[in-house]
C-alpha cells in the first residue's frame, strides 16, 4: 500500500506520538495504513446493492384492479355496486376524483401497492407503514395461518419496547397508540 492515503492530520498525529512516547514512526505509519485499509474494505463491504426500482402503478393500473375486485367495468358501476358500498361504508369520504383515493381504496380491499412493500422510515414497523395499512399481522410479523394469540402478545410485547412514549431514545406516541389498536384487534374477545 501506498503512504497517500495518510492524511496530514494522520501524519500529524503520527509525529506527536513518536515524539511524546518514543514509539517508532515506521510501526506506526504501517499500524495506519493498515486501520484505513480495514476502513476501506469496510465500506466497500457495507454499501449494499440499491434494490431494484420497483414502478408504482398508475391511477388507471389502480382503477383496474379496483374493478376486477368488484367485478364491474367502471366507475360508474363501481358506485352502484353494493358490495363497494358496504366495503367501503366505514371508510368515510373517499374521493374518487384524485389518485390518492384510488390508492386509499387499494391498500384498504386489495393489499400493498407495488413499492410500498419493505418501506422503512417514519410509521414503518417490520416493513409496512401502519399509517397507510390496517395490517395487523404483518406489523407484528405474524402470519394469522401459523401464530397464536400468544405470539401477538410477545410481538406487541417486544415492539412495546421500542415504541412505548417512556423509551426515551425510541419512543413514540402515535405509533405506540396505532400498535396497541392493532394488538387490540387481534386479542379482543367479542
Amino acid at each position: 500500500m501506498s503512504s497517500n492515503k495518510i492524511t496530514a492530520r494522520i501524519e500529524s498525529e503520527i509525529q506527536r506520538l513518536s515524539c511524546e512516547h518514543g514509539y517508532s514512526d515506521s510501526v506506526l505509519r504501517e499500524f495506519a495504513l493498515f486501520v484505513l485499509a480495514k476502513e476501506s474494505a469496510k465500506s466497500k463491504s457495507a454499501a449494499k446493492p440499491k434494490p431494484p426500482k420497483v414502478k408504482k402503478l398508475t391511477v388507471t393500473q389502480v382503477k383496474q384492479a379496483i374493478y376486477d375486485h368488484f367485478g364491474v367495468k367502471d366507475t360508474k358501476e363501481l358506485k352502484k355496486s353494493g358490495a363497494f358500498q358496504l366495503a367501503t361504508s366505514s371508510m368515510g369520504n373517499i374521493s374518487l376524483s384524485k389518485k390518492d383515493g384510488w390508492e386509499q381504496l387499494y391498500r384498504k380491499l386489495i393489499g400493498i401497492l407495488p413499492g410500498e412493500e419493505n418501506e422503512s422510515g417514519y410509521g414503518c414497523v417490520n416493513g409496512i407503514n401502519i399509517f397507510k395499512y390496517d395490517m395487523p399481522w404483518k406489523a407484528f410479523g405474524l402470519d394469522p395461518k401459523v401464530n397464536s394469540t400468544e405470539d401477538v402478545k410477545a410481538a406487541y410485547r417486544d415492539l412495546s419496547k421500542i415504541y412505548h412514549p417512556d423509551n426515551s431514545e425510541t419512543g413514540n406516541a402515535e405509533i405506540f397508540d396505532r400498535l396497541t389498536m392493532f394488538y387490540k384487534s387481534l386479542t379482543e374477545k367479542f
